[in-house]
Formats: C-alpha cells, sequence, structure tokens
C-alpha cells in the first residue's frame, strides 16, 4: 500500500470501531501504533527531501536569476559597441534562461504546497498516534485489573480455600464441643458443691439437736 493511501486510511480510521470489532483489542492497538510510528517515519523522510529539493530549487533559481540580469547587461553592452547581432544573442539566451525562471518558480510553489500538505498530514498523524497511545495505556491498565480480578476470583473458588474453609468449620466444631464439654463440667462442679453445702447444713442440724439433747439430759440429772 502506498504511503499517501495507507496514511488517508489511518487518519480517517475509526480507533473505536476498529477496537470493538477487534478479538484481541490489546494487540489490534499495538499493530495500529506500528503502523502509525512507521507511516510517520516515512512521511517525515519524505518532507525532509521535500525540504532539500526545494532548497536545491530555490539555489539553482538564484544563479539563473543572476544569469539573467547578466545576459541583460551583455545585451546593453553589445548595442553601445553597435554588435546588434551580439545583443539578439545575449537577449536569446535572457529569455530562455526567463523561461526556466518560470518554470522552476512553478516548482517551488509545488514544493511549498506539498511541505504544506505534508506538514497538516503529520500534525493529524501524531494527534492519531498520541490518541491510539493513550487507548493503549487504558487497554494496559484494564487488561491487567481484569487479569487481577480473574485470579483473586479463580482463588477465591479455588479447591484448596474450600478445603481450608473446610477444615476452619471443623475446628470451629471441635473448639464448639470442647467449650460446651467445659461448661458441662463447669455445672457438675456447681451442682456437687451445692450438694456439700445441703449436706454441711443437714449435718449442723444434727450435731445441734444432739447438742440440745444433751443439754436437755444434764439439766433433769442436775434436778
Amino acid at each position: 500500500m502506498g504511503i499517501f493511501s495507507r496514511m488517508g486510511d489511518i487518519i480517517n480510521a475509526n480507533l473505536n470501531a476498529a477496537l470493538e470489532k477487534a478479538e484481541d483489542p490489546e494487540k489490534m492497538i499495538r499493530l495500529m501504533i506500528q503502523e502509525m510510528e512507521d507511516t510517520l517515519v516515512e512521511v517525515r523522510s519524505a518532507t525532509a527531501k521535500c525540504m532539500a529539493e526545494k532548497k536545491e530549487r530555490a539555489r539553482l533559481l538564484k544563479r539563473l536569476e543572476a544569469q539573467q540580469i547578466d545576459w541583460a547587461r551583455k545585451a546593453e553592452v553589445a548595442l553601445e559597441k553597435d554588435r546588434e547581432d551580439l545583443a539578439r544573442g545575449a537577449l536569446a539566451e535572457k529569455t530562455a534562461l526567463g523561461d526556466r525562471i518560470d518554470y522552476l518558480k512553478e516548482e517551488l510553489d509545488e514544493y511549498e504546497s506539498q511541505l504544506s500538505k505534508y506538514d497538516s498530514d503529520i500534525g493529524k498523524l501524531q494527534a492519531k498516534l498520541n490518541d491510539a497511545r493513550g487507548r493503549q495505556r487504558a487497554l494496559v491498565m484494564r487488561h491487567r485489573s481484569a487479569t487481577h480480578q480473574l485470579k483473586t476470583r479463580k482463588h477465591i473458588y479455588n479447591d484448596k480455600i474450600d478445603e481450608m474453609l473446610d477444615r476452619f468449620d471443623s475446628a470451629e466444631k471441635r473448639i464448639e464441643h470442647i467449650e460446651s464439654e467445659a461448661e458441662v463440667l463447669a455445672m457438675g462442679r456447681q451442682g456437687r458443691t451445692l450438694d456439700e453445702e445441703f449436706r454441711n447444713l443437714e449435718r449442723d442440724e444434727r450435731v445441734e439437736a444432739e447438742l440440745a439433747e444433751l443439754k436437755s439430759r444434764r439439766n433433769k440429772d442436775a434436778e
């Protein structure tokens, strides 16, 4: 594909539409950027060549204009010397140079027009390239974010994680069982303490009863 056709396609390209249709948008944008960079290099190279040719034509124009002035002077000198034949020859050279000068001026106008077009195309192409690079950075960030999310979700739903959670559940159940046993034991100890208090209370009552009976007998004996 020629440089101007390719550049026109790039400048008029709808990046959004192209990326939406691409199976691999990241690869597509990378190829687009590479194509734009290559085209930009070619356009700048063509611009540099055009500028060099323009400068060469401009230098040639100055030389021809100087020669034209010189032939005009020679024609005047020839007439002063009554050499009309030489004057006619000098004017013929001057006229021929004039034709070449006119052609060179047209060429220079074309070079100027071409350089202006190159400058415009480079600006548009650079803008497209900047846009593509910005989209590439956004795509890379989105791709990395999506990749991290995918890894995280895979990790969450990984069988190993489920197995670990099951182990946590089992451990939690074992701990709850141990805690329940400890509570039962504590309740048993509390029950035995109450029983002991009641037995002690009953024993104390018997002791008091026996003591009262003993006192009563002693009082009777004393009478």
